[in-house]
């Protein structure tokens, strides 16, 4: 599920748009109206204020896999652009402003709603700021992780005994080792280790 923030400098507006997201289905984690309040100020950076708030609304999560932060252009605080910056990289901003202020935006990585905010067009935005976070999300699951110069060296070790103890070429090795790794549901490395316990 991905992770919504909602953060506009007046509450009720606040409000209003987590009860329409959360009437259509979707899970809000957070509700924002001040980035700072009396406590935070000369005390804790712009970036440490916005963790507090993500980690009490969130309070058990240990940390955010992704999500939306759907906010207001000005707060008394700080401009949306500078709440951008210090967004983690994981998270999506939709920005909702005037008509003016979406066509003048100053950071292009982002998503505009003009105002008044139709509540079809915010729900359908969502949902698609939702897709494309899985999508990518799931993308950077199917990507093969990088291997270690130990790793790859294990790997090697692994081909080389095969080669040697049973007249294969590397590619022949290769796809032997590829082959017992997925029969095992086991990674490539494992594979290797297991052939050079066994075989040595």
């Amino acid at each position: 599920m991905t992770n919504i923030i909602v953060a506009f400098p007046k509450q009720d507006t606040a409000r209003n748009i987590k009860k329409i997201l959360m009437q259509n289905g979707h899970h809000v984690d957070a509700v924002c109206s001040r980035l700072f309040n009396n406590m935070f100020i000369n005390t804790i950076t712009i970036f440490n204020a916005l963790r507090y708030y993500i980690i009490k609304a969130l309070q058990n999560a240990n940390e955010l896999d992704g999500g939306v932060m759907v906010c207001g252009y000005r707060f008394a605080d700080m401009m949306y652009t500078e709440l951008h910056e210090y967004l983690p990289p994981q998270f999506e901003m939709l920005l909702v402003a005037s008509p003016g202020n979406c066509g003048e935006r100053d950071v292009e990585n982002l998503v505009c709603l003009s105002t008044p905010l139709k509540i079809n067009e915010l729900l359908q935005t969502v949902e698609m700021m939702e897709y494309m976070i899985t999508r990518r999300r799931k993308k950077a699951r199917q990507k093969p992780k990088e291997r270690s110069e130990e790793e790859m060296n294990l790997i090697s070790e692994a081909k080389a005994l095969l080669m040697e103890r049973n007249n294969l070429t590397e590619e022949e090795a290769h796809r032997y080792m590829q082959k017992r790794s997925m029969d095992n549901g086991t990674g490539l490395t494992e594979t290797a280790q297991m052939i050079l316990s066994l075989l040595t």
